[in-house]
């Protein structure tokens, strides 16, 4: 395949590559502070637009589960931006009322599409709407938040902290339902759940990746591994799974093309 993005190769580091939810159009971002959209045939990968974002290099860029979104946090901001791709508005969100943080960077949408969780300094973690970008309540783990992850059907989220504890809360209530020590873990760096819910990954910074069942884990405080991944030697930094979970994507951004299909 050619490259998907060879009519405007970015002049920076690449912060994030995503698909179109539902179109076959591919996103990139990064710290060139540009968000450009690629129709993918394979054959030219057209650029259909792109968009800049003065003194703002891209720490995440993601679509809206409908598609209709692009949510930009920057490297060192407060504020985030949202691309109205239906009516081509750029619309920058100066401040959510409530949250006091001195940058955002770190966000995850629902699977459902309604809401948008930040990850704050010092534990805290901020549910918002996805369509007001209002806050609806804050969360707080032991330690530092490193990663979350929505289940599937958007009903809880799993926070992993620096210090290796998994926190599972409850999306209705906002409460804390159960948490885990991931074994091993020195640092938390990344986790994943399935899309069929059967599993939850957990990356640190060691590289060992754990791969639990979600019945499990909301069970026992110390679980058990099904597997432990050791196959990066440097920090893992993204675990992903595919749409079938039949393959889980582990990957290190500190070491060129660590990248492993488990």
């Amino acid at each position: 395949c050619l490259p998907a993005n060879q009519e405007r190769f970015a002049s920076g580091k690449l912060a994030t590559v995503q698909f179109h939810p539902s179109a076959q159009v591919v996103m990139t971002a990064g710290h060139d502070r540009s968000v450009s959209l690629f129709q993918v045939d394979g054959i030219r990968n057209p650029r259909i637009q792109s968009i800049y974002l003065e003194s703002f290099p891209i720490y995440k860029a993601c679509f809206s589960v409908d598609g209709e979104q692009v949510i930009a946090t920057g490297t060192h901001h407060k504020m985030f931006f949202v691309y109205d791709m239906m009516s081509g508005s750029i619309i920058p969100i100066q401040k959510v009322r409530g949250v006091e943080e001195r940058f955002l960077r770190n966000f995850e949408v629902s699977p459902d599409g309604s809401f948008m969780l930040l990850t704050g300094t010092s534990g805290y973690l901020h549910l918002l709407s996805m369509k007001t970008k209002e806050l609806i309540s804050t969360m707080k783990v032991n330690g530092r938040c490193t990663a979350s992850a929505f289940a599937p059907d958007s009903s809880k989220i799993y926070s992993y902290s620096k210090e290796g504890e998994v926190f599972i809360w409850d999306v209705r209530s906002r409460k804390c339902l159960h948490k885990f020590e991931d074994e091993g873990s020195l640092e938390g760096k990344c986790i994943a759940v399935s899309k069929n819910n059967q599993y939850v990954a957990c990356g640190s910074a060691s590289g060992v990746v754990n791969l639990y069942t979600t019945d499990v884990c909301l069970k026992e405080n110390h679980p058990k591994p099904v597997k432990a991944i050791m196959n990066l030697v440097t920090s893992a930094t993204c675990v992903t799974f595919n749409p079938t979970t039949e393959i889980l994507a582990v990957a290190s951004r500190e070491t060129d093309e660590a990248v492993k299909l488990v």
